[in-house]
């Protein structure tokens, strides 16, 4: 099938090669022409415009949209609504809030356009072992790009998972949960670290990939990292958040659905950009008050 892609980042550009692999037929435009010579060499079109990529496509148009959530996903849509016709179809694969998924999906049935939400994994290694997604969306619309999914996932790696909005929700989900399973992979690791014994933590990655119960892809991951850079030197401690965390914890509090693990690993990757903890201070020196308890002082 012939698919629009718009934004050639790291997963944007994995998905043209896998699409082309598969045999379609691939227009893309990036706002910057960095990533065209490597989309050139497997066989894809490129545009200089949104709207020379809208004059490439056959009617009607499947534009798949893998760019930065927020403004700039809400920008893309707006000027590709300006562009396409009705009965063509607008995709997005990035991480967007599922509300803005479902308000997307309302301004472009107004103009007869269809939306589809579609939360992707797999990062870097899409290209490779194929992407899992979830697909919000009507049915009508998913059937179109059916093709292109088989091509990008896995065998069974794609599901049609609720009308608009659900597919960014189950992701979201899907990120909280990842954030409980790498902070708990991460204190175990700093645990053994720190132990009185000398562990090879590469080898104990490796270890517990076989046949264990905490075996996972996230510990293949670590066990890469630790077999590259034993004592991880040179990383800094920051752990940044692309959002979904957030919105995830804000789900469960709305929900009144207790979930202190994704929680208190959110509030774990905030912790790590303090260069000095105030709070740390506050309890130090309310322990020097209350009970004469020494403080380290500065």
């Amino acid at each position: 099938m012939q698919i629009g892609i718009v934004g050639l980042g790291k997963m944007g550009l994995n998905m043209v090669r896998r699409l082309r692999q598969g045999g379609h037929d691939v227009v893309a435009f990036n706002r910057h022409v960095k990533p065209y010579g490597a989309a050139k060499e497997v066989g894809a079109k490129t545009a200089a415009s949104l709207e020379e990529l809208a004059a490439a496509l056959a009617a009607p148009r499947p534009v798949w949209m893998m760019v930065p959530a927020g403004d700039a996903t809400a920008q893309v849509a707006r000027d590709l609504s300006a562009l396409l016709a009705p009965g063509d179809l607008i995709i997005d694969g990035g991480n967007s809030n599922y509300k803005d998924s479902i308000a997307t999906a309302a301004r472009l049935k107004e103009k007869q356009i269809d939306f589809l939400d579609i939360g992707t994994s797999g990062g870097i290694w899409g290209l490779e072992v194929g992407y899992c997604m979830m697909v919000g969306g009507p049915k009508s619309a998913v059937e179109r790009v059916a093709p292109a999914l088989d091509t990008l996932g896995p065998p069974n790696g794609w599901a049609h998972v609720g009308p608009s909005g659900a597919g960014h929700y189950v992701k979201m989900i899907h990120n909280g949960i990842e954030y409980g399973m790498m902070a708990a992979y991460a204190e175990g690791f700093e645990i053994l670290h720190h132990s009185r014994f000398d562990l090879n933590l590469a080898q104990i990655a490796e270890l517990w990939n076989q046949g264990s119960v905490v075996r996972s892809w996230l510990l293949e991951l670590a066990a890469q990292a630790f077999a590259q850079n034993p004592d991880l030197a040179g990383i800094e401690d920051y752990v940044a958040d692309s959002g979904e965390g957030r919105w995830a914890v804000a789900e469960a509090i709305d929900l009144d659905v207790p979930a202190p693990v994704i929680t208190l690993s959110l509030l774990q990757r905030l912790a790590s950009r303090q260069d000095a903890s105030f709070s740390a201070k506050v309890q130090a020196a309310l322990r020097n008050e209350f009970g004469g308890h020494g403080v380290k002082k500065t």
